[in-house]
Order: structure tokens, then sequence, then C-alpha cells
């Protein structure tokens, strides 16, 4: 099987602890060169990993490296232009949420993407956990009824690492709602597939980040079934752990310590009959999502977070955002 060759624009963290690994995990997959606008830096990811190239330039990237795909992971504010560049170069993109700062950033990276006839997609690493599709199959299958109520609960600590662009630069996306809230909604459309319609939330600052800048937001979405789903996102708490509930007519799933980067957690089925742990596996997030990435560039299927997903999850964000500046509900536009 011919392999796909991956360039990296950005050396990460996200992509150092998880991303080069699930790349190379793949039978299919090589890592040809990385791109970094701070040149020591780059030179010693491509050591680390044994990347043959490395540049300063996506541009330079993009015409000299002999890559397939790219996988973009630098501070959010620079995902739109980045990404048109790949496009324009006829190279599949898999990119970080969230997919641009605006709406129309992200819509325009997603009909480059269309037009130039290349795979786009977000990293939402959620939607490829097994406990998350154990839940989805589960609501599918009619366990729990029609569902009426949910509950997102990413309650976590920012690690002293990455306490740095994410909780002091507007310019970039700061806050919890880009880096954490954006990741729920995307999570909640797949699990229950369905669409938020308004939300309302409410958001604190001040605890780590700068008082403007967002380090917990609570609030509501309204879903188009009329579901409700509550939303609880933050970067300030050590230990509260994390949860992902559903409730219907005739039942409910827990899902406990599930919105985690590490495929971890348990899934417990609640009904007339008593409380159940429902078996699941554990399988690497990452390299799940990479090899229907790569089943994707084959044709052999659509890939499970499309940038038109990415579109969505930011729009859904940006909407609680503006709500928990102005007080107001706020209705979601098509």
């Amino acid at each position: 099987m011919t392999k796909i060759r991956w360039g990296l624009i950005g050396a990460s963290t996200i992509a150092r602890q998880n991303m080069v690994k699930a790349i190379t995990a793949q039978p299919d997959a090589e890592i040809t060169a990385i791109m970094s606008r701070d040149h020591e830096r780059g030179q010693k990811f491509a050591a680390e990993f044994a990347i043959p190239m490395a540049f300063t330039a996506v541009e330079k990237m993009l015409h000299d490296a002999p890559i397939d795909a790219v996988y973009i992971s630098t501070t959010n504010e620079l995902h739109h232009g980045q990404t048109l560049l790949a496009a324009a170069a006829k190279k599949h993109v898999l990119c970080e949420k969230p997919l641009a700062l605006t709406v129309a950033e992200a819509t325009q990276m997603v009909a480059a993407c269309r037009q130039a006839g290349v795979v786009f997609g977000t990293n939402h690493h959620l939607r490829h956990a097994p406990t998350h599709g154990k839940i989805r199959a589960l609501i599918k299958d009619g366990a729990i009824g029609k569902p009426l109520y949910a509950r997102v609960f990413h309650s976590t600590y920012l690690p002293l690492n990455l306490q740095t662009w994410r909780i002091s630069n507007p310019d970039a996306g700061a806050g919890v709602i880009l880096d954490i809230t954006v990741h729920d909604i995307d999570t909640l459309r797949f699990v229950l597939d369905d669409e938020p319609v308004a939300t309302i939330a409410r958001a604190t600052g001040g605890e780590m980040t700068p008082q403007h800048i967002p380090d917990g937001v609570m609030g509501v979405w309204e879903m188009k079934s009329g579901l409700l789903a509550q939303f609880h996102s933050c970067f300030t708490t050590k230990y509260a752990g994390t949860a992902f509930e559903v409730h219907g007519t005739k039942g409910s799933i827990i899902g406990r310590n599930v919105m985690s980067q590490r495929s971890v957690g348990e899934v417990y089925l609640r009904t007339e009959t008593g409380e159940e742990l429902v078996p699941t596996s554990h399988d690497n997030l990452y390299v799940n999502l990479v090899k229907l990435f790569h089943q994707a560039i084959r044709g052999e299927q659509k890939f499970a977070a499309s940038g038109a997903d990415g579109l969505r999850s930011l729009a859904v964000a940006l909407a609680v955002a503006e709500s928990s500046r102005t007080g107001q509900r706020v209705v979601i536009g098509d």
C-alpha cells in the first residue's frame, strides 16, 4: 500500500504528545516534514522524531517536501491562512479546533478545501473515543427511550505548560470557550445526532486568566429536537473529574471521566432493572482518528469530524461567547 506522507504545521505540544505517535502507528503513514516558525524548535522536533525535513515557512514546505497531507496545530489565528495555502497546494488538511476565530474564515476554509478536492477534517478527538461511540450506539438502539436532557461536565485544570497564549492572548483565541467548550458541543452533536439552535451562558475570568478572558463557563444549549443540554467547561479545577450524561424517557446513560484525550472512563446504563456497567474498549483516540482520516483520503468512507463539523462547533462556541458577554439568549443560525 502506498504510504500517505504527512507534513506537520506546528511543533506543538499536542503533536508531540499525541499526533506523531498516532500517525506513525499507521502502517500506511510516514512523517516527512515539519514546519515551525521557530527554527531551533523545529530542528529539535525533527531530530526527536527522526523527521527528515524541517522548514520555517509553510509555503516552502508545501512546495519542497514530499507530502500528501498536513496536520495544523499552530495557534488558532494562523489556521485560516495555513489551510488556504495547503488547499491551494492540493494537500489534505487535518486542522486543530477551533478552525478559525470567525465563522467567515472557517466558511472560507471549508469552501477552499471542497473546491480543491481535498479531505478537510477537524481534530475533534472525542468523536473517536470508544466511550462516546458506545453512548451514541445505545441511544440509537433505544436503550433510554427518547432523550430529553443531557449534561456535559468538562471541568478540568489547564496544565502549567499550556498556560501560555491560551490564557493571555485574545488575538489567538484565548479562553476556555474556544479551547474546551468547542469540543463539548461537537461531542454532543455527534452522540445525539442533534443540532443546537440557541444558547444562554455565563462565564467567569480572573482565576487563571485576566478578568476579560473566560476561564470557566456554564450554560444551556437548546437542541433542534427540543432536548436541553447543560454544559460546564473550565480551566481551574484540579479534582472535579468529567462526565457526559444523557437522560431519556426509559433510562439514563452516565459516562464518567470520559471527556479526556486519553482513552479512559466508564459508561453506565440505568433503567428500571438497575444500573449496569457497559463493556467498552479503550482504544487510542488519536490512532482511531488518523486511521479514519486515511480511509477518507483513500475514498473508503467519510471522515467523522469534517471541516463542516468544525465550522458548526465554532459557530456554537462563538454564540456561547456572545451570550456570556451580553447576558442574552443567542440564536444559532444555519
